[in-house]
């Protein structure tokens, strides 16, 4: 499954991570640099089990807990419907 932005949502890069901005209601949500791996991850064409992969490569400490924070980001992009699969 791949994923992309929903029409009208843009994505910057910060110093801290991703910024999302929902163009239609002014709405933004901010990622910090774990999620942000996991979003271009995932926008790349990576499954939510590469993207955990990639997460770990990136920062191995996260062992712990990479499939549920992959899937509770899933969760929370899908609910504010900024992705579309």
């Amino acid at each position: 499954m791949s994923f992309a932005l929903k029409p009208g949502v843009s994505l910057a890069d910060t110093e801290h991570g991703t910024v999302l901005l929902d163009e239609r209601s002014g709405r933004y949500w901010m990622l910090n640099r774990t999620g942000a791996v996991v979003l271009r991850s995932l926008l790349d064409g990576e499954s939510p089990q590469e993207a955990a992969r990639t997460l770990l490569r990136r920062y191995p400490d996260a062992a712990d807990g990479a499939g549920g924070h992959v899937e509770s980001l899933l969760d929370a992009l899908r609910t504010a419907k900024v992705i579309v699969p």
